[in-house]
């Protein structure tokens, strides 16, 4: 569809701002409208409902482990927040004219930029790397900043006059930043579109370029006239569409009881699910769709690690990490001929070279997608060896991330008991004496030795997951009563 190729979000951008010169080159249809109250209200009534949605996307993000819908939050708040303070200084309204209302509409533009433009690195770019460090901390103490700037400005009305957002040389500096960062960000977050064509991906692209279009009116228009209107509707545009990909992408259409549910089930098979995105669920139908002979095979997966990391005393954020992390562990697949990844006879040197390929290409599909490192550490790392020979980087010993240690192990014991085109799958035992065999030299000695007192303990841990989930077939919940089922 048009709206979904390149030419949608360059088309939204151009023609209001083609729509904003005619108005120019003809002053009979572009006169003054001077409304301060409703300037105010309008403005006002915006960046309240902007503010509200940054703190739920705030939240949001905390509950998907997902580092991009974190800095989005902050990009909500930062052009709420002196979207407001351009509201409250609507000239003649709560105080005399002063500059602050073009200061503080520059500033909204610029802070939501440089967010929207953070929000489009990789999941392993330093920065994301230094920001989710203290990702808790993030949007309160952002919140605190904004507001108090806001205070002061409010306050100090004259503080803005040291901003010459109306000089020649400021002003080329704010708009040539303001174009080429949305630019950027427009451009990473469209390839990531076509690649997994996620709705929020493609709102952010559209909003980046109402960005550029808005600040170019700013910095055009004048003041009252009906063309400078256009990019207060703008930025209420950018506003929604970033919402509606939000939720078209995360939202879970839970019922009350579903959700009062989630929070005291037991069973090992609706926690997983009741942490998974939807976005994380397509991802999972088509790696199992793509292998027909490991159909099942990440579910089972997550359900072995969630066990064995809670044996190892994981904390919760830690254990949601492996659910995520785990039960994706092999989407680098999508990327292999159907002819390698299904061949029932032994793969030659060069077709397993391609095979090793998927634990790298998956890394780079999911740091895309904002994936937390852990999640990350655990695609990228589970094929590594304790003796170091195993790959994509031949880590060793505790160079490996804990997470990919724990996954590995539950990775290659359900890859034994589980039947392949190549052999028959082997027995509890067979599979239990092919770790101990190569623990220090295939698997972390821990975490092999957690999983056979786990497993001693209490033989549900590997029996339920095989009567539960079928080589040929595997049920993962929606959380609205239905289910995906991921044929072989």
């Amino acid at each position: 569809m048009f709206f979904r190729s390149y030419l949608g979000p360059v088309f939204a951008a151009i023609v209001p701002f083609l729509f904003f010169a005619f108005l120019r080159m003809n002053e009979s249809l572009d006169p003054l409208v001077v409304l301060p109250k409703g300037h105010f209200y309008i403005v006002t009534c915006v960046a309240l409902l902007g503010a509200l949605f940054a703190i739920t996307v705030g939240v949001a993000g905390s509950r998907l482990r997902n580092s991009k819908v974190k800095v989005l939050s902050l990009a909500f708040l930062s052009l709420a927040a002196a979207f407001a303070v351009h509201g409250l200084s609507t000239p003649n309204f709560l105080l005399h004219s002063t500059h602050l209302p073009g200061v503080a509409a520059q500033i909204s533009i610029f802070l939501a930029t440089f967010w929207l433009w953070l929000s489009s690195f990789p999941a392993d770019h330093r920065w994301n790397e230094i920001l989710s460090r203290g990702h808790r901390l993030l949007l309160p103490v952002w919140t605190v900043l904004l507001f108090s700037a806001g205070i002061v400005s409010m306050l100090f009305p004259h503080i803005a006059d040291w901003i010459q957002v109306d000089s020649r040389p400021v002003n080329v500096l704010f708009t040539s930043t303001i174009i080429l960062l949305n630019t950027i960000t427009m451009y990473r977050y469209y390839r990531s579109y076509m690649y997994s064509q996620f709705p929020l991906q493609l709102s952010i692209v559209y909003s980046a370029g109402w960005l550029i279009t808005s600040q170019l009116i700013m910095q055009l228009g004048e003041s009252w006239r009906v063309s400078w209107w256009i990019y207060h509707f703008l930025l209420l545009a950018s506003m929604i569409v970033m919402i509606t990909g939000l939720y078209r992408q995360y939202a879970l259409k839970q019922s009350l009881s579903d959700a009062i549910r989630a929070l005291f089930t037991t069973d090992p098979i609706e926690r997983i699910t009741n942490c998974l995105s939807p976005s994380v669920k397509a991802l999972i139908v088509a790696t199992e769709s793509k292998d027909r002979y490991t159909a099942g095979h990440n579910f089972r997966v997550a359900l072995y690690a969630l066990k064995l990391a809670e044996e190892l005393r994981l904390r919760p954020e830690q254990l949601r990490a492996v659910a995520q992390g785990t039960i994706i562990h092999d989407i680098g697949k999508i990327q292999i001929p159907d002819s390698i990844l299904n061949k029932p006879g032994k793969l030659t040197p060069d077709e397993r070279e391609v095979i090793e390929k998927h634990t790298v290409r998956g890394y780079e599909m999911c740091k895309n997608l904002g994936f937390m490192k852990d999640e990350l550490s655990i695609i990228r790392s589970h094929h590594e060896r304790w003796d170091g020979s195993g790959y994509p980087d031949q880590l060793q010993g505790e160079q490996i991330p804990f997470m990919a240690r724990v996954v590995a192990v539950a990775d290659v014991y359900d890859a034994l008991t589980s039947n392949r085109a190549y052999r028959t799958a082997w027995s509890h035992e067979e599979a239990i004496s092919f770790l101990q065999k190569n623990s220090g030299t295939h698997f972390d000695p821990s975490c092999v030795e957690a999983w056979i007192q786990l497993c001693d303990r209490d033989p549900s841990v590997y029996q339920y997951p095989a009567m539960m989930i079928h080589e040929d077939s595997a049920m993962v919940s929606t959380g609205e009563g239905n289910v995906y089922k991921l044929e072989s």
